[in-house]
């Protein structure tokens, strides 16, 4: 009993030291994590108090803000100078249109590569795994050539079609269809089911959370895409959000005739706070659908 007494002491020791170690590494993670969230919400808190601040404050001073010089006048600009609702309604069609076809024709490609047998089957598979290596930069002019050759250019049609489909996305959706058993669809087929209707009614429910996923990460590159819309598009009435922002960054070292420079930084402050909102929103509503989507890909 004495040799008993005598071990306790150190080994509750090493428990308490134990434990004040994980508690330092907890605290170090979350102060790490505090520090990295700072470091990503930093330019986007600037851009936003930026944009209720003169622009000639913004050029003088611009690390500073002054609550009580506060105005609306750059967003009261930006709307009367730039028509930036116009944009945001072409950005809605592109990104509806596109993201659309994307979450309706992958699941598709996906669900044909990973459960039925087709002569070279796995050949397609690999041209299409093969497009993931060539820049964007190279099948812009090719593009743009079929886009005039259809007279396409300057309407929506260029600016849904060309990446409807992309190789990650029938990609992600075949190794993620290619982990539903079997058997399911064999019941599915027993029970009458065709082949889409078994798509519908027994592979759909289980991609649901991948899907959402997929919906976020596409619809976010949709809406942030410049490199095609300002290729295929040099008018005015099918411009989107990407290719305002980009002419009003132009126009501040070009000159606008009636606007200052400094007046010019305040109303992209504005705009590119206003074009932040739909993809702060779109993420607020599908967050829990994006995770769960990225958590069921990680578990595979």
């Amino acid at each position: 009993m004495t040799s008993a007494l005598t071990e306790r002491p150190p080994t509750a020791a090493v428990a308490a030291a134990g434990s004040g170690l994980q508690r330092v590494r907890t605290t170090a993670g979350y102060a790490c994590m505090v520090l990295a969230a700072a470091a990503f919400l930093y330019p986007i808190v600037w851009m936003v108090e930026s944009s209720f601040r003169p622009g000639a404050s913004i050029l003088n001073d611009p690390l500073g803000f002054d609550p009580s010089a506060a105005t609306l006048r750059n967003w009261t600009g930006m709307f009367a100078n730039t028509p930036i609702l116009h944009a945001l309604v072409n950005t809605a069609i592109v990104v509806v249109g596109k993201g659309g076809l994307l979450l309706v024709l992958s699941p598709l490609a996906g669900y044909g590569f990973a459960k039925f047998d087709f002569p070279f089957k796995d050949a397609f598979f690999g041209l299409v795994l093969l497009t993931l290596m060539l820049p964007t930069m190279v099948l812009i002019i090719p593009m743009l050539l079929e886009m005039s050759q259809l007279n396409w250019v300057n309407s929506y049609q260029a600016l849904i079609l060309p990446g409807a489909v992309d190789a990650f996305s029938v990609f992600w959706m075949r190794q993620t269809i290619s982990q539903i058993p079997d058997e399911l669809l064999d019941a599915a087929r027993i029970d009458g089911c065709g082949p889409l209707r078994a798509f519908w009614s027994v592979i759909v429910p289980v991609l649901r959370p991948s899907l959402a996923a997929l919906a976020v990460l596409s619809l976010f590159n949709i809406y942030n895409d410049l490199v095609w819309p300002i290729v295929a598009i040099n008018d005015q009435q099918h411009e989107t959000v990407s290719i305002l922002l980009a002419g009003m960054s132009s126009n501040i070292h070009g000159g606008q005739a009636g606007v200052s420079s400094a007046d010019l930084w305040g109303q992209l402050m504005a705009a590119c706070t206003f074009a932040t909102i739909p993809t702060v929103l779109l993420f607020v509503f599908l967050q829990r659908h994006f995770i769960r989507g990225l958590l069921a890909g990680s578990s595979r």
